[in-house]
């Protein structure tokens, strides 16, 4: 336990705006899933630093859902903030939302959860402080979070027996 006092959840709050741009889209003009990506990990980063006060690396991706496509002329707004905490993790809710500059449609494109590990100058990790939830989703993201923790841990397990079997000398594993 970290002998930080606990923050709330909406001190971590980290949002960014963009225009969406026709380098930014795909050849059915719409907006590359990686740079959703790079967006999303980009952010979240910053909620994750905010809420832990020290630098940040990502340890984790549970999911990016794309919902809905993202079309060039619109703007995107992704929303971050710190939903659960334990030692040295730090989990990040995110969620990308696009808007019709001309109607004012918004539309939820996106959801995502991002984990990070808070780490010293030296690179060995750091307590960071617990989350306190305050609203009826902050509180729904907290009590599902120690399942998500566990089902992290089982599928790094997962990744790592593969990464052993796949090994590094070969492009395909033989039979």
């Amino acid at each position: 336990m970290s002998d930080k006092p606990a923050k709330y959840c909406k001190e971590s709050r980290a949002v960014k705006a963009l225009m969406v741009l026709p380098p930014d889209t795909n050849h059915y003009g719409t907006m590359f899933g990686g740079k959703v990506m790079a967006y999303i990990d980009d952010i979240a980063a910053i909620a994750a630093t905010r809420h832990a006060r020290t630098s940040v690396v990502t340890a984790s991706t549970d999911s990016v859902d794309f919902l809905h496509p993202i079309r060039a002329g619109q703007s995107v707004c992704l929303e971050a903030f710190v939903i659960w905490t334990h030692r040295a993790a730090v989990e990040v809710f995110v969620k990308v939302v696009s808007e019709d500059m001309l109607s004012g449609e918004r539309t939820v494109c996106a959801t995502s959860f991002v984990t990070f590990v808070a780490m010293d100058v030296n690179g060995e990790k750091q307590m960071v402080p617990g989350v306190i939830p305050e609203t009826e989703l902050e509180k729904l993201f907290f009590d599902g979070a120690a399942d998500r923790a566990k089902k992290r841990l089982e599928k790094r397990e997962q990744s790592k027996a593969l990464a052993k079997r796949f090994g590094t000398d070969k492009l395909w594993p033989s039979g």
